[in-house]
């Protein structure tokens, strides 16, 4: 078991209730919420916001969330629309096997429960897309189910308060024990929003705000003097690089072609610039490159610049070859688009560093 400070105080009962009452003077006011002690929100409204907000920031994530409840204000509006549209709204916002995984959530919940969302942690779980944390949160958030919900606030929340220096992620579990221990059958939603918001404006990752803390007094960490190293984490391995050319392929009236990814894998569905495989190891040879070309026969020119975009796990290089073709039936997933329309495609963030490097380097 993670080695722990925890206190009998750390686990008094009363500590829900002083959380509580500090949430209710400074709980943050966010789109998809309802006021502390009002009525519950709407089960799409927290389901979305929740799927967004996985590794993206609260910043980022509210005007998209805004245009897509504008767009589609039900879930099954969401359900009836098309996928291209989804991840075209969705680009821009990254890890999209998320907006992937939205559009199959709405339609199983339209299909399987009549548009409407199910109560419980179990049955939210059974949906795609769904898992632990999510569920957790719409049960408690949007039903007022008793539920643990632990995000990496929480987490940060828990190491301190409870003082558990061994490292994440092999604490995650101890963590998740010792948040449950804290979990009250009241206001569920609410206290799952007060931890939270307590992560992200007080128990921050650097510099925590601990005279400004609810839980100031029952900190073992505070009071060890090491709230500021915790928690702990595995050191982790240097990130690889991959490197690969993408093709900046043009017609005779200004059309760019783009294809469509595999469904599978990274950046399944979405649209981009055609490119080589990403590669670990040595830039590519132009005429190696040149195999993976979308059209054959072309004297493709080199531009000035690289490309670089970084994922959860690799780092990636790109160089960019362009080229003029008359117009043509375009190969297999691709197609000619104006480059004015090019806003409107599902074109993830790394494709549009593409593009705006191909326009400055043409």
């Amino acid at each position: 078991m993670p080695s722990s400070m925890a206190s009998a105080s750390a686990a008094d009962p009363s500590l829900p209730a002083l959380l509580l009452a500090w949430y209710d003077r400074h709980a943050r006011r966010l789109p998809w919420r309802t006021p502390p002690g009002g009525p519950a929100p709407d089960p799409y409204g927290v389901w979305l916001s929740e799927v967004m907000l996985q590794q993206t920031t609260v910043a980022a994530v509210i005007p998209y969330y805004q245009r897509f409840l504008a767009r589609w204000p039900t879930v099954r509006d969401l359900a009836a629309a098309p996928l291209d549209d989804v991840l075209t709204e969705w680009a821009g916002l990254g890890y999209y096997a998320r907006a992937r995984n939205l559009h199959k959530c709405a339609m199983a919940v339209t299909e399987r429960h009549g548009g409407v969302f199910p109560d419980t942690e179990e049955a939210l779980r059974d949906l795609p897309g769904i898992g632990a944390y999510t569920a957790a949160a719409v049960a408690a958030i949007a039903f007022g189910r008793r539920a643990t919900v632990v995000d990496g606030n929480v987490e940060r929340v828990m190491a301190r308060l409870f003082a558990v220096e061994d490292p994440l992620p092999g604490s995650k579990g101890e963590l998740k024990r010792l948040a449950d221990t804290l979990t009250p059958d009241s206001r569920c939603g609410d206290y799952a929003q007060a931890v939270m918001d307590l992560g992200a404006t007080v128990c921050t990752p650097r510099s925590p705000s601990c005279l400004a803390c609810p839980w100031q007094a029952p900190c073992a960490a505070r009071r060890s003097g090491i709230a500021e190293e915790l928690p702990r984490k595995d050191r982790k391995a240097a990130k690889p690089v991959r490197r690969g050319v993408a093709f900046w392929l043009t017609d005779d009236d200004g059309r760019v072609l783009l294809r469509r990814r595999p469904e599978d894998g990274l950046l399944g569905g979405m649209i981009e610039v055609p490119s080589t495989p990403w590669r670990e190891g040595s830039p590519w040879a132009p005429e190696e490159a040149l195999e993976h070309a979308p059209l054959r026969g072309l004297r493709w020119t080199p531009l000035p610049g690289l490309v670089r975009h970084t994922f959860t796990h690799f780092h990636l290089e790109l160089t960019l070859v362009a080229a003029t073709a008359e117009a043509a039936q375009p190969p297999a997933a691709a197609r000619w688009v104006a480059l004015p329309a090019l806003g409107g495609e599902a074109l993830p963030t790394v494709m549009r560093k593409v593009v705006r490097a191909a326009v400055a380097g043409l």
